[in-house]
């Protein structure tokens, strides 16, 4: 996931069609494979809704605000969910319809504290911050 130079990418997948989604999925929404990628954390999204966990899994930050977010990439709307900045929304001024960046993020959660081997797998990701 991550380029050359060092920086993150979050990226979406783009169809014959014309559609984008994220995550990317072998097979579009048209029933053909990805003609291209498309890196979502070069645009800004909107927040179309939010909450905040106050009972998280292992490793999970308490409280864990999350949103689901909508990109506008040239026309085509790219929606995702993943951790706002802010780990308790209510605390702060987060609304919906507020635009977000992602931001890249080394460890979503705790590795040590899982039942799974550390190694095997990815912690990093992206969380949303506000504008």
């Amino acid at each position: 996931m991550s380029h050359e130079d060092g920086d993150h990418a979050m990226e979406a997948y783009r169809y014959p069609d014309g559609s984008i989604t994220y995550p990317g999925h072998p097979i579009g929404p048209g029933g053909e494979e990805a003609v291209d990628t498309v890196d979502l954390s070069e645009y800004t999204a909107e927040i179309v809704t939010w909450t905040t966990s106050t009972a998280t899994p292992p490793g999970v930050r308490e409280p864990n605000s999350l949103a689901i977010v909508e990109f506008d990439v040239d026309g085509e709307p790219v929606r995702a969910i993943g951790q706002l900045t802010e780990a308790d929304a209510k605390d702060s001024d987060v609304e919906i319809g507020d635009e977000v960046r992602p931001v890249y993020c080394e460890e979503l959660r705790d590795p040590e504290a899982g039942i799974r081997e550390p190694e095997s797998q990815e912690w990093d990701g992206f969380r949303f911050d506000p504008v």
